[in-house]
C-alpha cells in the first residue's frame, strides 16, 4: 500500500490528501498536474473552494532516523523515515581541524584561530545536532505547505543516562543528573537491535544477559548488559564470555565492542528534543507531547511491528490505529555540497581541482534524472541520482551506478533539494 497523494489547487492551497488511484485518473483525464515527485503531489487546474479535512502530524525523533506519520482519523495515510547525517557533519569538522593543526605545525601560511571571541549563545547545539533538529523542521514545513494540518505530536523521549550506566543510583546521588525516564530494558533493545547478541535470532522473547557473570563480581552496569534468548542464556551459565565464545572469536569481539558502545545516540536525543519542540512551538500549530513508554504501549497493544514511522504514528494518546499504507517513503539528507576550493589529500595538500560552476548543460550534482538512452553500448531507461562532469558525460546512481550517460540524453524529473529519496 502506497502513500496517498498530496493535492494542491491552482493557487497552491493544501487540500486533502488522495488515494493514489484518484490521483491517476486526475492526471489521466487532464485536471491535473505533477507538481512534485517527492512526496508525489499533484496540482489541480482549478480553484476549491471547500475547507479541506484537516490532519495530525506525529513524530518520533531519533539520533539516526525520525519518523514521520500524518494522520486523518486514526487512519496513516502518509509515512516516512528520514535519516540524519549528524556522523557525516562531525566527521568533516574533525577533518578540517586536522588539516588546520598542520598547517599551524608546518609553520605556513594559515588562519588565525578565533575562539577568543566568539561566545556560543543560548541554546546552542553542536552543528550535529543542530542539524537533526533543522532537517526534521524542514520537512515539517514541507508537509504543512502541502496538506491541511492542524497539529503536531512529538514524542518527548528523556533517556536517563545515569540510571543506564549505574542501576543502584537512587535520590541525592543523581546530585544534578536527569532523572529516570526511559527504562534500562528499551534501551538495550535498541543498543543490540533487537535480536540475540550471541546467535543473532529475532522475534522471540529476549533476556537481559550479564557479560561478565554477576557470580564472578559482574555489576548491573549498562556496559555488562546485553541480550540473548532463552537457550543461550541457559548454555552460557556462569561462564566467562571469552570462554563461552572461544570457538566464535568474531562474535566475541563484536560482543565486546558492542558492549563499550557510548551512549552519544541517547545523549543526541535527550539533546535536541526541546530546541526541535520549541522549534515546533513557532509554527503556531498546536503542539501535543508523548512518552517514549507511551508510544511502546501503544505498539504493543495494537500489535504493530517496530519501526521508525510506527513509532511515530503511535505517539500520544489513541484509540485504534488503522494503516492505509504500510511503504514508508526513504529520505536521506545528503547536504548541499560543499564550498571547497580544490579537494586535499589525507595529508592536506591539494589532489584535484573542483569546478567553479556547479552548472552543467543545465544539471547540478543531486538532480533526479531519468534517461533514454537510444544508442551506444549503454542502451537503456535509466533513472536515479545524477553527478555531473564538465565534459557532458554524467553518472546515475540508483540501484547500481552507470557512468558516462550523456547530458543529452538526461531529462530532469526532481531538482535537487539537498535529500535522496526510495521506497
Amino acid at each position: 500500500m502506497s502513500n496517498y497523494t498530496f493535492v494542491l489547487d491552482t493557487n497552491k492551497k493544501p487540500l486533502e490528501p488522495i488515494h493514489p488511484g484518484e490521483a491517476r485518473l486526475l492526471l489521466k483525464q487532464g485536471k491535473a498536474a505533477v507538481f512534485r515527485l517527492y512526496p508525489f503531489t499533484i496540482i489541480l487546474k482549478e480553484k476549491v473552494p471547500e475547507i479541506p479535512e484537516t490532519l495530525s502530524l506525529k513524530i518520533d525523533p531519533g539520533s539516526k532516523t525520525t519518523g514521520i506519520a500524518l494522520l486523518q482519523n486514526n487512519k496513516v495515510i502518509f509515512c516516512a523515515e528520514l535519516t540524519h547525517r549528524g556522523q557525516a557533519i562531525k566527521a568533516s569538522l574533525e577533518s578540517r581541524r586536522a588539516l588546520r593543526r598542520s598547517r599551524r605545525s608546518r609553520h605556513t601560511r594559515y588562519r588565525q584561530p578565533r575562539f577568543l571571541n566568539r561566545t556560543k549563545p543560548k541554546g546552542w547545539l553542536a552543528p550535529g545536532l543542530q542539524h537533526r533538529v533543522e532537517t526534521t523542521l524542514t520537512w515539517v514545513k514541507k508537509l504543512i505547505r502541502l496538506a491541511p494540518i492542524s497539529s503536531i505530536s512529538q514524542e518527548l523521549v528523556k533517556f536517563d543516562l545515569q540510571k543506564m550506566e549505574n542501576p543502584e543510583i537512587v535520590g541525592v546521588e543523581y546530585q544534578q543528573g536527569e532523572l529516570l525516564g526511559y527504562e534500562v530494558r528499551e534501551y538495550l533493545l535498541n543498543k543490540w537491535d533487537r535480536k540475540c547478541s550471541y546467535c543473532g535470532v529475532k522475534n522471540i522473547p529476549l533476556q537481559v544477559e550479564h557479560i561478565h557473570p554477576k557470580a564472578k563480581g559482574g555489576t548491573n552496569r549498562i556496559s555488562n548488559l546485553c541480550l540473548a534468548c532463552e537457550k543461550c542464556n541457559q548454555q552460557k551459565g556462569t561462564q566467562l564470555i571469552e570462554q563461552f565464545l572461544a570457538k566464535k572469536p568474531e562474535v566475541l569481539k563484536r560482543v565486546l565492542a558492542q558492549a563499550k558502545k557510548p551512549l552519544k545516540d541517547a545523549a543526541a536525543v535527550n539533546a535536541t528534543r526541546w530546541g526541535l519542540f520549541n522549534q515546533l512551538k513557532a509554527t503556531g500549530l498546536p503542539i501535543n507531547k508523548g512518552s517514549g513508554g507511551l508510544t511502546k504501549f501503544n505498539r504493543a497493544r495494537l500489535n504493530l511491528p517496530k519501526s521508525h514511522w510506527i513509532d511515530a504514528a503511535c505517539v500520544g494518546k489513541i484509540d485504534e490505529l488503522k494503516l492505509l499504507t504500510n511503504k514508508p517513503l526513504l529520505i536521506k539528507a545528503t547536504g548541499h555540497g560543499t564550498r571547497q576550493m580544490c579537494r586535499t589529500d589525507k595529508f592536506g595538500f591539494p589532489s584535484r581541482y573542483v569546478p567553479r560552476f556547479k552548472f552543467v548543460k543545465g544539471f547540478q550534482t543531486g538532480d533526479v534524472v531519468k534517461a533514454a538512452v537510444t544508442s551506444g553500448k549503454k542502451i537503456g531507461n535509466y533513472a536515479g541520482r545524477v553527478a555531473v562532469r564538465s565534459s557532458g558525460s554524467f553518472n546515475i546512481s540508483a540501484s547500481e551506478l552507470v557512468q558516462g550517460i550523456s547530458h543529452k540524453y538526461c531529462q530532469i524529473i526532481h531538482k535537487k533539494d539537498g535529500y535522496s529519496y526510495g521506497f
